[in-house]
Order: C-alpha cells, then structure tokens, then sequence
C-alpha cells in the first residue's frame, strides 16, 4: 500500500487536474506540450513540486511494510546492471516508489517510462532539450516551479515533475492511459510511444506471490 495519506494527495490532484482548460493548436515543446492551465491545475502542480519532503516510505500495517520490502529486493535486483552503485540505486528506487504512489501512479508503470524515455540516465538530455530521468521539459520549471531548470538533474526533483505531469494528463484523459501517454511524449494518438511505454510497464510488474514462492 502507499504511504499514509498519498491516496489523498493523488485524489486532491485528480479532482482539480480534472478541470484543465486546454487551448487550441499548443505547439510541440519536446516530450511534451505546453498547455494552458486552468488556475486551480496550476496551483496544484506548484504545490506538489514544492513538497520538500524526504522520499521515505512509511507504511499503515506490517503488511504493506513487507510487501515494499519485496518490491524493492525484486526491482533493486533487476536494476543492479543499469545502476550498480547501492546507495544511488537505493536512492532511486525509494524516489521512484515515493512520487509515484503519492501521484496515485503505478511504479512499474513508472519505471517503464524512464526506461522508453532515459534508460535510466540521470543526466540525459534530449535534442529538443528534455532533461534527466523523465525526460522533463524545462518549460514546466517555469510554469509551476522556481524557473531553475538546472533542478531538472536532480533525482527526486525530475521524478516529482514527471509523476505530477503524467498525473496530470491522465486525468486530462479520463483515465485514459494510452492517450496520456501520448501526451506525455507529444504524440498523442499515435501508437509507438505508448506501446513502447506499456510493454515496459510489463518487464516492471511486480508479482509478490511469484517472489515468495521462489
């Protein structure tokens, strides 16, 4: 289960992303578009990037204390190629399940996404001028950040943004994740980006029944 109080969160933000307004024709701006927010869309991405508080998880019960604990044995297993060092994958793992259930996100579906977008490369930077492990676009450090675009290498900080904006366009979407996903990437309705995505949603499930039966 997600930390106490995340569902709230998430459901606080879906209620006002919810009430987007969207302009006509927005341009391309990378791996996403700049759209025009409603007021209340705005505040409340603003607000949820200006959480400073630390990615650790807490958990209501023993049970779902244990089940993380085996998430993370599982996906730090998995991950030990593309980040060998400990303490740095230790550090991502706990920043990617923290932001993404505290968006009401599935980690897998999470990590998936770094993995279509960054191959998980903290610095990554593409032509257009996306920056680090979600493939942010400075633009929205602007719109609902400090305007420090350099913050955008930061572990947490670029996970926060990304979780908040797939969030975002997900409730845009009514729930539609292949449309949010193309979204995301500025391709909206078009299949590559999307099932990219999904099928590497599919190599990050996670099956606790599976891990404890081996």
């Amino acid at each position: 289960m997600p930390m106490r109080g995340h569902g709230r969160v998430a459901a606080w933000l879906g209620g006002l992303l919810c009430a987007a307004a969207l302009a006509g024709g927005p341009a391309h701006a990378g791996n996403q578009k700049e759209e025009a927010l409603a007021d209340s869309v705005r505040l409340a991405l603003s607000n949820a990037i200006a959480d400073t508080r630390p990615p650790k998880p807490t958990f209501r019960d023993e049970a779902a204390r244990v089940r993380y604990q085996a998430w993370f044995g599982e996906m730090s297993a998995r991950l030990k190629k593309r980040l060998p060092d400990d303490q740095s994958r230790t550090e991502f793992l706990e920043s990617v399940w923290y932001e993404s259930t505290r968006a009401g996100l599935d980690p897998g579906l999470v990590l998936g996404l770094i993995q279509v977008e960054s191959a998980y490369r903290k610095y990554a930077v593409s032509i257009v001028g996306a920056r680090g492990y979600m493939q942010v676009m400075p633009f929205w450090t602007k719109v609902i950040g400090d305007s420090d675009r350099r913050k955008l290498f930061h572990m947490q900080t670029n996970l926060r943004y990304g979780c908040a904006i797939l969030r975002m366009y997900i409730d845009m979407e009514r729930g539609n994740l292949y449309l949010a996903l193309g979204r995301y990437n500025g391709s909206r309705g078009k299949p590559q980006y999307p099932n990219a995505v999904l099928a590497a949603w599919k190599r990050w499930e996670f099956n606790p029944v599976a891990v404890a039966s081996r």
